[in-house]
């Protein structure tokens, strides 16, 4: 018994010594840490904690940018795009938020345009770059021609052939329009070999698409033909579907008198529900018979407008007409707005593809109103030549100007329904050309 107590006492004793060691040591170094951290802190003043701070806000990122930051691409950027050139943006962005919400213009497209490109050009955060938001949303629905898709499902269940069908003439409207898309390829392979500017056959044809003003469609042929212009593509599209009610109304007027733009058009005749619905599936089969590449486009486009005269389910009809592309429309335009930074908008390229395509857009409904002056010449129903401006393929916007021009010199001149005709034509003739051009160059 004597010596189980000894033992005990000895391990006691052990136990009691090695504890007493391990928190000498334990308060040895959290003394020292804490002598380290006190340390470390008194290094760093107070004052350049303050000027550390100073220099990392936007005001002195503008007046005086970092001589190594790099843009979206990775590239140094010049001191013109890390200063004056995003000061000029933001005031673009403004401008966009002005015509948006003051006057009306397409805010749908033009207010996530517009904020996309104002966190664009915010210094510092590089909200664009490949690991930023916009960037992120870039890359997840625009590179990959996601976006494109889903929209053209949206707009097709929002589409109503009958216009088109009840009147097949107006078609001619639409097929009209294209010839903005062809005459600016034309015009800009000139240029090029005349040495005014180097784009190449592909990158020519994906700028000559702005012609048709459709976005969705700009953004499929540059993905698949110029890869390294779609952001400039993307952005002059968008901003002129945005803008036609800027754009097209001095066009219109200028290529009709004022007893042209009073003709009042007779009433569209019923179309049938069989005649709907027989109509995507028959224009869906043309494009896979004779131009296979504009399916994507087309066969989405069809989709939509088939689910919503099918007639019987209209869960998914209302899904693809509200809540499916009304996200999409949010992500496409930030994404597109992402592409307003001042590198990548203030160059060169940019501002001739900007130029080309105002071009193309005008020379397009151009064509439109001149085919319909030719189309009075011949016997039968006069048309009213503003509808002609409606074959371009900005959906619904095209057709509600034409209304609205009309309407300036009649009150009970009701163009809309009218107007759509030309305008679906003008959706379907837009991915045909697209599909076209991508056959001939890709």
């Amino acid at each position: 018994m004597k010596n189980i107590v000894l033992k005990f006492l000895a391990l006691f004793m052990i136990f009691s010594f090695t504890t007493a060691s391990a928190n000498e040591h334990a308060t040895a170094g959290s003394e020292a840490m804490s002598t380290h951290k006190e340390e470390t802190y008194q290094s760093k003043p107070f004052s350049e904690m303050i000027t550390g701070f100073l220099e990392s806000t936007g005001i002195v990122a503008l007046i005086n940018p970092d001589p190594n930051e790099l843009n979206a691409k990775g590239e140094k950027m010049s001191d013109f795009h890390k200063g004056a050139g995003r000061v000029l943006m933001i005031i673009l962005t403004f401008f966009l938020f002005w015509l948006a919400i003051a006057k009306g213009f397409e805010p749908l497209l033009l207010l996530p345009i517009a904020f996309g490109g104002l966190l664009a050009n915010i210094p510092v955060a590089n909200i664009a770059g490949a690991h930023g938001f916009l960037g992120v949303i870039y890359s997840m629905g625009l590179s990959n021609e996601m976006f494109p898709i889903i929209i053209f499902m949206g707009v097709g269940a929002m589409t109503d052939f009958g216009p088109l069908l009840s009147n097949p003439k107006t078609a001619l409207l639409g097929g009209a329009a294209q010839f903005g898309i062809f005459g600016t390829l034309v015009g800009a392979v000139a240029l090029s070999q005349a040495g005014f500017v180097d784009f190449t056959l592909q990158q020519a044809s994906a700028i000559s698409i702005i012609g048709g003003a459709d976005g969705p469609t700009s953004i499929f042929i540059a993905t698949k033909l110029a890869p390294e212009l779609l952001g400039a593509i993307a952005v002059a599209s968008y901003s002129y579907m945005a803008m036609v009610p800027i754009i097209q109304p001095p066009i219109m007027k200028l290529f009709t008198t004022d007893a042209e733009r009073r003709i009042k058009m007779t009433t569209l005749r019923h179309v049938s529900r069989l005649e709907k619905l027989v109509f995507p599936v028959l224009v869906l089969t043309l494009a896979i018979l004779v131009l296979p590449e504009s399916t994507p486009l087309i066969g989405a486009f069809m989709f939509g407008n088939f689910l919503k005269e099918s007639g019987v389910v209209e869960r998914l009809n209302d899904t693809l007409q509200n809540a499916l592309i009304n996200i999409t429309t949010i992500f496409l335009g930030l994404g597109v707005g992402s592409k307003l930074a001042a590198d990548q908008f203030l160059v060169p390229d940019t501002m001739f593809i900007m130029v080309l395509g105002i071009v193309a857009f005008s020379v397009g409904t151009a064509a439109g109103v001149l085919m319909a002056k030719l189309m009075n010449l011949f016997p039968g129903h006069k048309i009213n030549p503003l509808i002609g401006s409606a074959g371009v393929s900005a959906v619904p916007m095209a057709a509600r100007v034409s209304n609205k021009v009309g309407m300036e010199y009649d009150r009970s001149n009701m163009l809309l329904m009218h107007a759509m005709g030309p305008n679906v034509a003008g959706v379907i003739g837009s991915a045909v050309a697209a599909g076209v051009l991508i056959s001939l160059f890709q």
